[in-house]
């Protein structure tokens, strides 16, 4: 049986999300217009989206289904 190795993260996943989809945004204004910038930004698009999804999912306001 194969072991779990568990990474302790110093960063919350919505700021890692967030620095990703950053870093993204930032590579894909070196690249010129076409299908690759375009990945490129949907995938930041993806990360920054997944970020707010979980810092709402976090947040104290947010009830249970009944």
């Amino acid at each position: 049986m194969t072991t779990r190795h568990r990474i302790k993260h110093a960063e919350t996943l919505e700021t890692r999300l967030a620095a990703e989809a950053e870093r993204l945004r930032e590579q894909a204004k070196s690249l010129p217009p076409g299908a690759a910038r375009d990945e490129m930004l949907r995938k930041a698009r993806q990360a920054e989206t997944g970020s707010q999804m979980s810092e709402w999912l976090r947040s104290p306001g947010l009830q249970p289904p009944n």
